[in-house]
């Protein structure tokens, strides 16, 4: 049986990257973004493979309940999610954060990955398959300076994740919470609102993940016996690790 497999954010990076992975395999894919023209790129270079593209922002429930509704025959049993759109804006301390960049994190990586799960998953429930995957960040569990509602965000990713399991234990839904650290893609160039030297000062003197490795993680998690679940993925490049705890010390 060909599996469907529907990626969000789909016009860059991780989610390009999952496209062109599971493309590979000979899914059919459902790919949405925010960039027609992105898409239409994305749809030009995976050639042959079945494919719907759908301009779609996440944050727009009137529009993901009408994407859902209006799939065409052949897309609509969905047997994978990859709740892949989501980004950080920003850096600086809670104090002086743009509360227009708090709002859009929160409208896209929390509200746009409930409203498709929310849309996609009883369709999912009905035929008593599927997988749901959620893409967080090692920001979920580690705080850092600037992190803040980027780092909350991923908190509720993943402690979402484990909640879904608990209302699907009954049935053979699969769930799985990726996390990556250090990637290099446009996470940066968003971040610092298309500043490049910024965004390019992150990855200086390290060696990344990049999204070809996250692609191959999301795609193994689908691969394993049906009965197995994967959880969570934690995953960093050896150049990185947790830090210690911080402490101010008076002068």
């Amino acid at each position: 049986m060909q599996e469907t497999v529907c990626i969000t954010g789909a016009t860059s990076g991780f989610g390009w990257a999952c496209a062109e992975r599971f493309a590979a395999d000979g899914r059919r894919l459902i790919v949405i973004g925010r960039r027609a023209e992105r898409l239409a790129e994305l749809r030009a270079q995976l050639g042959a493979v079945p494919i719907h593209a759908v301009e779609l922002d996440v944050r727009d429930l009137s529009a993901v309940e009408a994407m859902v509704r209006d799939l065409p025959e052949g897309f609509r049993d969905i047997d994978v999610l990859v709740n892949n759109a989501g980004l950080a804006l920003g850096l600086e301390g809670a104090h002086e954060a743009s509360l227009a960049d708090w709002e859009n994190m929160i409208d896209t990586n929390i509200k746009g990955l409930c409203y498709l799960t929310r849309c996609l998953l009883p369709g999912m429930v009905a035929r008593n398959r599927g997988h749901i995957i959620n893409m967080g960040s090692v920001a979920g569990t580690y705080p850092y300076p600037g992190g803040n509602v980027y780092g909350a965000t991923k908190a509720f990713v993943n402690h979402f994740s484990r909640n879904l399991l608990t209302d699907l234990v009954h049935t053979r839904i699969r769930v799985t919470n990726i996390e990556p650290g250090l990637a290099e893609s446009e996470f940066s160039l968003v971040r610092f609102h298309g500043d490049q030297r910024r965004a390019d000062a992150v990855y200086q003197g390290t060696e990344p993940l990049r999204p070809v490795d996250i692609a191959e993680i999301v795609h193994w998690v689908t691969t394993v016996p049906p009965h197995v679940n994967i959880c969570a993925v934690e995953v960093m490049p050896v150049c990185q690790s947790c830090g210690p705890l911080a402490v101010h010390r008076e002068p």
